[in-house]
């Protein structure tokens, strides 16, 4: 049978007239052509195009948990597709090294001809944070300047609409906060937690006191510690204390979300959490290799210009690590192993909700 569409060739498909004569050198424009600007170059434009299939990738979730009901299968696809942007991200990381095999002297014979641009404004990045949902608040500003003043008015724009969009943050919060299963008319889970947690730290804090190997200067750091301990635990389950957490900033998660963030991660095994946990891990994936890039992205421009003003007329590495520190956007995910318990102390759940968070044919099965 003949097919419909007419055929196709590759170089035109790829449209590589136009991909492989977009590298134009501003060396080559000056008559003192720099034998490494090439690479560079094309280690930039690389960066972008992976950035472009991150957006694509992360529009795509994110349209899925728009909707007041989360349809689950959605749930496995966007697991996929973050999984590709952590694999993605691997090959990010490692195109550092690719820009390392340029070395400092290299790099300076065509540095100037760069002035003012710089990887700051990069607009895709910039967008990423945003569809994320990386909070202005903590955002690291360029000499005091916000973010998006430092790009064409054109991305300018685009960056303050994206702003205003719902974030895959929000999203995940909303989704979160409407997870059944936290409290059902038999079984109030999280007075059982409570009791289990109670006795883990008196069972932390007995093995302090009694540890004969302590001086007693240790034994009163090591108390000190386990108060704290406990008050993370009080935040987490007087709702008082943790909203006035959010209100100082240090939790962005509304209460219920984190409570079933939590108990997500609590009872993973059971088959119908599997898929939510996977996905809860891939954000916190997401936002690791993003830090481990910045980090990495700052010694690489501390090993090639060292403590030089950026091109961009940053601080160089320095605004690099700030901004490997501060940008984190699941901060509160990455902060759930602190009230996490043994699975020997967790609350044994009823019959009829392990039904519930079964497979459907093995329930069946069990009737």
């Amino acid at each position: 049978m003949k097919k419909p569409f007419p055929p196709v060739y590759y170089a035109d498909y790829l449209k590589l007239d136009s991909l492989l004569t977009s590298q134009k050198p501003k060396s080559d424009e000056y008559g003192d052509p720099a034998h490494d600007e090439m690479l560079f170059i094309i280690v930039h434009q690389a960066y972008e195009l992976w950035f472009k299939q991150i957006l694509h990738e992360l529009g795509s979730v994110s349209e899925m948990f728009l909707k007041d009901n989360v349809d689950e299968r959605n749930i496995g696809v966007a697991v996929a597709r973050l999984r590709r942007i952590t694999v993605i991200q691997k090959l990010l990381i490692d195109q550092l090294g690719v820009i390392e095999t340029m070395t400092p002297l290299d790099f300076l014979e065509f540095r100037d001809y760069l002035i003012p641009a710089s990887g700051f404004q990069s607009i895709q990045f910039r967008l990423i944070e945003n569809k994320l949902g990386l909070n202005f608040d903590n955002r690291v500003k360029l000499n005091n300047m916000n973010y998006y003043t430092l790009v064409s008015d054109e991305h300018q724009k685009m960056l303050l609409e994206s702003q205003n969009e719902v974030s895959i943050y929000e999203s995940i919060d909303k989704w979160l906060s409407r997870i059944p299963f936290l409290n059902t008319d038999h079984f109030d889970f999280w007075k059982y937690y409570e009791g289990a947690v109670g006795v883990m730290l008196e069972n932390e804090k007995s093995i302090i006191v009694n540890n004969p190997s302590l001086t007693d200067e240790k034994r009163e750091k090591q108390l000190a510690m386990f108060a704290s301990t406990v008050e993370n635990f009080e935040a987490l389950l007087d709702e008082k204390k943790y909203e006035a957490l959010i209100t100082e900033g240090q939790r962005r998660l509304s209460h219920r979300s984190m409570l079933a963030a939590l108990f997500i991660n609590l009872y993973r095994d059971e088959p119908i959490l599997h898929l939510p946990y996977r996905f809860l891990t891939y954000l916190v994936d997401i936002d690791e290799n993003f830090t481990t890039w910045r980090y990495k992205h700052a010694l690489m421009v501390h090993r090639i210009i060292g403590a030089k003003v950026g091109t961009g007329g940053s601080s160089g590495h320095e605004y690099l690590l700030k901004t490997a520190e501060k940008h984190k956007v699941f901060k509160d995910l990455f902060d759930l192993p602190t009230y996490l318990i043994p699975r020997s102390e967790l609350p044994a759940l009823p019959e009829e909700l392990k039904k519930n968070l079964g497979f459907y044919y093995t329930a069946t099965l069990n009737n």
